[in-house]
């Protein structure tokens, strides 16, 4: 009878666990949320979570490592994975909860990334805009530019996000130049400068939320470019921080994160009833309780303001702007650029 079970294991007779790989960004797939998916559907999820979009790329472009079989990413970063044949065509009836969503997710064909070809690749989940967070007690009136981030009266009071496809986004918009995602090389060469200023006046740079929550209230912070939005600002308002948030004249960035399945999913339908998972209110609805953020199935105050809202795009050369920001970060003087 012992001879007779080994040749059944060994032969494949009891069928293994279903494994999902997630990548994503914190707050998107917590313990109870992982827990309850892996009961309903009998497979058991992997979780890793990423600080950055370049953290991201580097991750899905490993030679080494797992391959993930879902990821949450924006909706120009979906444009770059699409290019670079790394997703999966998504098969929307299996995906129910798409009729959840408010009419303006339903409507794919507008919101760049969404589909190719008329094939859908990504499911919108969340978004914010990328607003400034600021201390009440340090400022008369709410500041009304990103511009506020050079001002010198808060020198070393400033607190910045550390990737350089952002800044230089941010920093052309308060630079006043149109087309923030398409820069020429005359613009990235002064805004390379005013990069190089802005290092000057950071007190430091943050790569998630919760660091930068922590940073802002034990050192006082005065002001900081809210990478992460209204997650950031319900970050710090939990930490009993007196802030506000504003966006600025001269346009907002804003982000739409989306689940989608990568071209190296072993189990389609798994990574399908997960993404299809991410849009059920229960879940969905943990994201304005837990993170402070909006979901595609109720309507927030986030895009209602009168402010000029730029959705991230493809930028024009995103390794040239990162390349640019580790020389920044780095230190290098104006006259080495």
């Amino acid at each position: 009878m012992l001879v007779l079970c080994v040749l059944i294991l060994a032969c494949g007779g009891v069928s293994a666990e279903a494994l999902l790989r997630v990548l994503a960004w914190p707050g998107y797939a917590d313990p109870d949320v992982v827990k309850a998916f892996e009961q309903r559907y009998k497979a058991r999820v992997e979780v890793t979570f990423v600080d950055s979009d370049e953290g991201l790329w580097s991750r899905m472009n490993a030679k080494e490592g797992p391959r993930f079989d879902v990821l949450a990413a924006n909706t120009a970063e979906m444009q770059r994975y699409y290019a670079a044949g790394l997703l999966k065509p998504l098969d929307a009836t299996s995906l129910p909860n798409l009729a959840r969503q408010l009419p303006r997710f339903r409507q794919r064909q507008r919101i760049p990334g969404l589909e190719q070809l008329g094939v859908l690749y990504a499911v919108p989940f969340t978004y914010s805009t990328m607003g400034i967070i600021y201390d009440k007690r340090q400022f008369a009136s709410p500041p009304d530019s990103m511009n506020v981030l050079w001002d010198p009266r808060f020198r070393h009071k400033v607190l910045d996000f550390n990737g350089g496809q952002h800044n230089f986004s941010f920093s052309a918009l308060a630079s006043g130049i149109e087309h923030p995602f398409r820069l020429s090389n005359d613009e990235r060469a002064r805004l390379t400068r005013r990069l190089i200023d802005l290092r000057r006046n950071v007190l430091t740079f943050y790569n998630l939320p919760e660091e930068a929550t922590e940073l802002f209230v034990r050192h006082k912070v005065a002001v900081m470019f809210g990478n992460y939005g209204t997650q950031q600002l319900n970050s710090l308002r939990r930490a009993g921080a007196d802030v506000g948030y504003a966006l600025p004249k001269e346009g907002v960035l804003a982000w739409l994160d989306c689940w989608a399945m990568t071209r190296f999913a072993a189990d389609p339908m798994l990574a399908q009833q997960w993404i299809n998972y991410m849009l059920e209110p229960s879940v969905s609805s943990l994201l304005p309780k837990r993170q402070g953020l909006a979901n595609t199935l109720v309507e927030s105050e986030d895009l209602q303001d009168k402010a000029k809202v730029l959705w991230l795009q493809p930028v024009e050369d995103a390794g040239r702007r990162e390349a640019l920001w580790q020389r920044i970060m780095a230190g290098d003087r104006p006259g080495s650029f």
